[in-house]
């Protein structure tokens, strides 16, 4: 069994499979949601809720998986940050820019509090089921003495990078590969159909090609099915990242045009209210965008 006591704090798709493969792991984990329902399914797999974030805080490690900057402001800075014990260490996996990482690494320092940078590639499937890529950053000695937990998540397939930000940047860049080979699948999807290919085809033809990838496939199975609940990575996290990365790239005088176009596209999806829904559903929003052309086009394939 575990010594360590880790407290989970969020817990949409990605935090509750982590805190659940924690508990596999003979971790002893408390459970915290602003959204409290959330935590049910973990409490009865045997993890202590922490309906405050007062209790949280007495945790002797406690990890963050939120949504954006804002959610860690609120949580971290706001709520648990007053509360902490110096010493305590904050392993942060929320997807935040390189510059936010940063700072946060400092804010905390100086209250006596060691965070580690630590961006995970991958799906809930995988975190599930301890099968992700865990990336660090931050003082390495800091990664090194959270080694058990970062090992249960990832099979002992975790990477230190170096300085805060690094783990960020790498997270960010590789969101940018995965939104664009998700748009890209939908586009292909869209262009085949009404040029008379049929989905299925179309999605077999590709997953048995030498493009195919493990991104490809995923997202595939989404697209088949029509359906993009339950969202392995919301639409509206992927157009939050890929903004990020535009705005930390511009401020090194980068010009990205295709993560530009991707930030539009999502901003899109989103607009249509689909943000909650997978990143896949790119694919519905743009059939609907161009059910007005589709008469013309088809017309041109005859």
């Amino acid at each position: 069994m575990k010594p360590v006591e880790i407290a989970v704090v969020g817990l949409g798709n990605m935090g509750a499979a982590m805190a659940h493969r924690l508990l596999e792991g003979g971790f002893a984990v408390t459970v915290h949601n602003r959204t409290a329902g959330k935590a049910a399914p973990l409490v009865a797999a045997g993890a202590t809720l922490a309906e405050s974030i007062g209790t949280v805080a007495r945790a002797e490690l406690i990890l963050l998986s939120l949504s954006d900057e804002a959610a860690v402001d609120e949580v971290l800075f706001e709520g648990l940050l007053p509360r902490l014990r110096r010493g305590t260490i904050v392993i942060d996996t929320s997807a935040v820019s390189p510059g936010y990482a940063r700072v946060a690494a400092r804010r905390l320092a100086d209250m006596g509090v060691r965070r580690v940078e630590a961006s995970v590639v991958g799906n809930p499937r995988m975190a599930r089921s301890g099968r992700l890529r865990v990336f660090t950053a931050g003082d390495r000695d800091d990664a090194e003495s959270v080694r058990d937990v970062l090992n249960t998540l990832s099979q002992d397939n975790f990477v230190h990078l170096g300085q805060s930000g690094q783990a960020s940047a790498l997270k960010l860049a590789f969101n940018l590969l995965l939104g664009a080979q998700t748009v890209a699948l939908a586009e292909a999807v869209t262009f085949a159909a009404v040029a008379g290919l049929d989905r299925e085809t179309l999605l077999d033809t590709v997953l048995s090609s030498g493009v195919r990838s493990p991104v490809l496939a995923f997202r595939a199975e989404f697209m088949r099915a029509g359906r993009y609940e339950p969202a392995a990575f919301r639409a509206r996290l992927m157009e939050k990242d890929v903004r990020l990365l535009l705005t930390e790239a511009q401020g090194a005088g980068l010009t990205l045009p295709l993560a530009d176009t991707l930030a539009h596209r999502y901003a899109g999806v989103v607009a249509a209210g689909d943000g909650d829904q997978d990143a896949a559903v790119v694919l519905a929003t743009h059939e609907a965008d161009v059910q007005g052309t589709l008469p013309r086009i088809e017309e041109e394939y005859r």
